[in-house]
């Protein structure tokens, strides 16, 4: 699950997949937007075929709490 985020991380900012660890923070790490994330999360949707509560997600601050929140979601 951590490779196919950081592959589909990849796609919205430019960082190298190196430098993507489970303690990333999505805005102050990666460089994401407001706009960048909630993009990424429909693809995510549309990947991973599960619905993802934008209440939950608003708490997400790192790769590793997104990992942990897709396995949840994927069982």
């Amino acid at each position: 699950m951590f490779e196919k985020l950081v592959k589909i991380i990849c796609e919205y900012v430019e960082v190298e997949p190196e430098n993507i660890h489970p303690e990333s923070r999505f805005m102050e790490d990666l460089g994401f937007t407001s706009f960048d994330f909630m993009s990424m999360l429909g693809e995510l949707e549309d990947e991973f075929q599960i619905e993802i509560d934008q209440q939950e997600v608003a708490n997400i601050r790192t790769v590793q709490e997104a990992v942990d929140y897709l396995e949840k979601l994927s069982v």
